[in-house]
């Protein structure tokens, strides 16, 4: 499987690297290809440590503007005019997206993906992983939205949320027959 994976860069401490470290070894060790924003620093920077020391394939997308922070070394890198290709890019490349931890920009690129399945634009699966409970303010969001009509769809047809690093993966293998 080629994954996405929407994150943060930042440097974070060890209730976060920790499950981000165990997923990428999970996905390195099922042989899968971490897709994610290319950088070389911060969360984005375990994650893409732990795949490749498992054996797992490496495919960036960066963009213009934070091209110097770019991971060498990698099996495919990309280099995007702006976010909104870069986005795109991202999704092209990738069979799932799992969303961990972030700032502004994962959670835009997490309702993005969102939007576009409850559109019907994509079938890809996503799981939010909520590590350290990150996303339960959201998760009790989202629930709102559909108990009150705003999701034309079931959330459970948008998103499929994760507390630990193992059920996010088995999800993505069941959901894609890879199991």
């Amino acid at each position: 499987m080629r994954i996405c994976v929407f994150l943060s860069a930042a440097d974070l401490d060890d209730r976060y690297t920790r499950p981000a470290r165990e997923f990428a070894k999970l996905l390195g060790k099922g042989g899968h290809t971490l897709v994610w924003g290319g950088s070389d620093v911060g969360l984005m920077k375990v994650v893409a440590d732990g795949v490749q020391e498992a054996g797992g394939r490496l495919v960036g997308v960066s963009v213009r503007f934070l091209a110097s922070k770019v991971r060498p070394g990698v099996d495919e890198m990309v280099i995007a005019e702006d976010l909104a290709e870069r986005k795109k890019l991202l999704l092209e490349k990738a069979d799932a997206v799992v969303i961990m931890v972030g700032g502004t920009g994962t959670l835009d690129e997490a309702t993005e993906i969102l939007e576009l399945k409850k559109h019907g634009h994509t079938e890809k699966p996503v799981v939010l992983l909520n590590t350290a409970g990150f996303y339960d303010g959201l998760k009790e969001q989202f629930r709102r939205m559909e108990d009150e009509g705003f999701l034309p769809r079931p959330l459970t047809d948008l998103v499929f949320f994760a507390e630990e690093p193992v059920g996010a993966l088995a999800y993505l293998e069941e959901s894609l027959g890879t199991r």
